[in-house]
């Protein structure tokens, strides 16, 4: 990984291009992120660097936490994540990513919670087809049969179930950056991305572009 940045989704909206074609985005508000932690391969067996997102009062924070960012000298954070590289990043502590390091044309991954829908049937978590709707079916949407019966006389692990839908992390590769506005810290990226409006994400270079 070479590039990466925590940021807020604010919404959708659309672009036109000058051609006149319409691109549906979402927008991001990416940074400013902090470096708050550098990790090494002889210190930790790997590289990747810990970042910091939307400064808070220290009054807010856990003393271990707060003790961890003032190493910064820039006070705390709300949201910490970590970066990994695949060679030794050139970032040290206390350093600043911004917008400024993804370009139009960039191709990025990015990871958030999706929304949560509750606890749901088969039929709207694994979109399973159910049963006749004809009268006297007595079968609609149920999970039918999970199981045989003296061979192997269990349920299998992973079976298909009612259970809870969403509110898990959720990772989209590959989606384009349209635009960047650096005065605004702000990266409008094609498409749909993980999660509600408020929701952190982290965007990363994709790692199929």
């Amino acid at each position: 990984m070479k590039k990466g940045i925590i940021g807020i989704k604010l919404g959708m909206t659309q672009l036109f291009l000058e051609d006149g074609t319409c691109i549906p985005v979402t927008v991001v508000q990416a940074g400013p992120c902090v470096v708050t932690q550098k990790k090494t391969v002889s210190s930790d067996g790997y590289d990747s660097v810990q970042v910091g997102f939307e400064s808070i009062a220290a009054s807010t924070v856990t003393k271990p936490k707060l003790g961890h960012c003032a190493k910064t000298g820039q006070g705390a954070f709300r949201y910490l994540k970590e970066l990994k590289f695949d060679e030794r990043p050139e970032l040290n502590l206390g350093d600043v990513l911004t917008v400024e390091q993804f370009e139009p044309g960039d191709f990025v991954d990015v990871s958030g919670t999706s929304i949560g829908k509750g606890f749901q049937g088969v039929i709207k978590r694994y979109n399973f087809r159910g049963g006749r709707a004809s009268h006297g079916s007595r079968f609609h949407r149920a999970p039918g049969s999970i199981g045989a019966s003296a061979t192997p006389s269990r349920v299998f692990k992973n079976k298909k179930m009612p259970g809870q839908l969403g509110n898990e992390q959720v990772t989209i590769q590959r989606l384009q950056i349209v635009r960047v506005e650096t005065a605004d810290n702000l990266l409008m990226i094609k498409g749909a991305i993980p999660g509600h409006r408020n929701n952190v994400v982290l965007i990363k270079n994709s790692v199929k572009a």
